[in-house]
């Protein structure tokens, strides 16, 4: 069975982490975010989505 394609996405942070809780703080390093702008690019799976709805107000993302 062939494997369905899965959409990437481009995650960049656009606010700092300081004076934000510490499950935000980890959510961003396990993003592989950290210093402002950024980047990185991930799959989309729902454990990505989850993460980035928690952080949403420190990204910005774009779908490729």
């Amino acid at each position: 069975m062939a494997k369905a394609k899965t959409s990437k996405v481009q995650i960049t942070q656009v606010r700092s982490t300081i004076k934000r809780p510490g499950d935000q703080v980890r959510t961003m390093e396990a993003l592989g975010l950290g210093k402002m702008n950024r980047t990185v690019e991930k799959d989309l799976t729902p454990q990505i989505a989850g993460m980035i709805n928690k952080v949403s107000h420190l990204v910005d993302v774009k779908e490729l």
